[in-house]
């Protein structure tokens, strides 16, 4: 009884920064600090959000692990690419952009 409780506490603080990834992206810049604000707390919420579905459910724990190491891995990584693709596309940076590390680069 106490592991569903504890379950559902997980998946809510889940919820809600899945909730705060979507006020992230409508209040950001630009595509860049949108796509940081949308990776950090969406791959944080998905993988709180699975792991008290998996406290509350045991006998799915190893698959909800490894979709919580698969959503680990591959968020930041396909979000870096799209970012530094946007960049090379030539998408503007915001007005408010102080530093700019890639364009010593090119």
């Amino acid at each position: 009884m106490i592991l569903a409780y504890l379950g559902a506490v997980l998946s809510l603080i889940g919820s809600l920064f899945l909730l705060l990834t979507s006020v992230g992206i409508l209040r950001m810049p630009d595509t860049y600090t949108r796509m940081l604000s949308a990776t950090k707390a969406s791959t944080l919420g998905t993988a709180m959000f699975l792991i008290g579905i998996g406290i509350a459910m045991p006998e799915w724990i190893i698959r909800l692990i490894l979709l919580v190491f698969a959503v680990i891995v591959t968020n930041p990584l396909s979000a870096h690419i799209i970012a530094r693709t946007a960049y090379y596309l030539g998408i503007p940076l915001s007005h408010q952009t102080v530093k700019n590390d890639l364009q010593s680069k090119e």
